[in-house]
């Protein structure tokens, strides 16, 4: 049986995430304020944490980033009323894995779970040879997930990390930021966010702000695409 973490303040919608759940063969264990949460999840092992970003004492995102620095690679979704993309990307940033806006539909939710638990679950079992994709000066180590550009080191976040490696994957081939939504996110996202072009934003500006030779480049009107000029 699979273990879920549920981090929420609101009676109401635990008990409407707890009743699909079981009713979905999930065990939910609920911390009901951002400091319990942490502490649940530093201390047993769960296959998803479901995460509020209004909590009372410790909001959500300071709640994932506790738990990223704890070294938790458990797979984190959040729910959030607030729809805006910086509030999105911003929690991303801190290491979640998805978002959903409230109000929802268990069926989107339960949707979404389902893909985080098999992405988590890919990651845990992955047993590959040991895998480097480069181009021109960049190389991407997967098994040690590090990024070098001219022999430098360049700290990337989780959710830069999936897009820049689904983008040298993809070396040379324009991607829709339907592609890439669906790929480093694995999920459908609201295609009215802009989420995409702001991670794009971020990894230009950890990568080709001081290279001479830029790599990401915009396709105009189709999306963007990982190559050498």
């Amino acid at each position: 049986m699979k273990k879920i973490l549920l981090v929420d303040d609101e009676v109401s919608v635990v008990n409407f995430i707890k009743k699909g759940l079981a009713d979905e063969n999930y065990e939910v264990s609920v911390a009901f304020d951002g400091s319990t949460g942490v502490k649940m999840a530093l201390e047993a092992p769960f296959d998803l944490i479901i995460l509020d970003i209004m909590l009372p004492d410790k909001n959500g995102l300071e709640v994932c980033k506790e738990i990223r620095f704890g070294n938790i690679q458990t797979p984190i979704l959040f729910l959030t009323a607030l729809g805006a993309s910086e509030n999105v990307a911003l929690g991303l940033d801190m290491g979640a894995d998805d978002y959903l806006v409230k109000p929802f539909k268990f069926i989107e939710l339960n949707a979404r779970i389902k893909a985080l638990i098999r992405r988590g679950k890919s990651n845990d079992s992955h047993q590959q040879p040991h895998t480097i994709y480069t181009i021109a000066d960049l190389k991407v180590d997967d098994d040690a997930k590090t990024v070098e550009r001219n022999a430098s080191f360049i700290s990337l976040t989780a959710t830069e990390y999936r897009l820049l490696l689904v983008l040298i994957k993809n070396k040379g081939r324009v991607l829709s930021r339907v592609d890439l939504l669906e790929s480093a996110w694995d999920i459908n996202f609201n295609m009215e966010t802009n989420v995409v072009d702001v991670y794009i934003n971020y990894l230009r500006k950890k990568m080709d702000t001081d290279a001479n030779n830029k790599l990401i480049h915009t396709v105009v009107g189709m999306g963007y695409v990982l190559k050498e000029i």
